[in-house]
């Protein structure tokens, strides 16, 4: 994982600091969201950093921190409730950052 840490992970979560049973579970779940986000938008996060001072656009940062929230809230592969998509939430924050030119990934 190259652009999340866990601390900025654990606040996305609501989990205290002195919390760490989730830690190696929370870890991987970063790692999941930054190579999901990459292939969603068919580009390598190196090289969109690259473009952008060294660092990511915190939109895509914000998408990826959606991502873990919604892995670690949803540990199954089914929901018992009605789910729907958060308006203007993970798409819409990557959609201006897509690659539609070649697939890097």
């Amino acid at each position: 994982m190259k652009y999340l840490d866990l601390d900025i992970l654990k606040k996305q979560l609501n989990i205290d600091t002195c919390f760490t049973d989730d830690d190696n579970y929370i870890l991987q779940l970063g790692e999941v969201a930054e190579q999901r986000v990459a292939h969603h938008l068919d580009d390598s996060l190196d090289s969109i950093a690259e473009e952008n001072g060294g660092e990511l656009p915190a939109p895509i940062k914000q998408a990826m921190l959606l991502y873990v929230g919604l892995l670690y809230a949803n540990r199954e592969g089914i929901a018992f409730a009605n789910p729907y998509e958060i308006p203007l939430a993970y798409k819409y924050l990557l959609a201006s950052y897509k690659n539609y030119n070649h697939s890097a990934i």
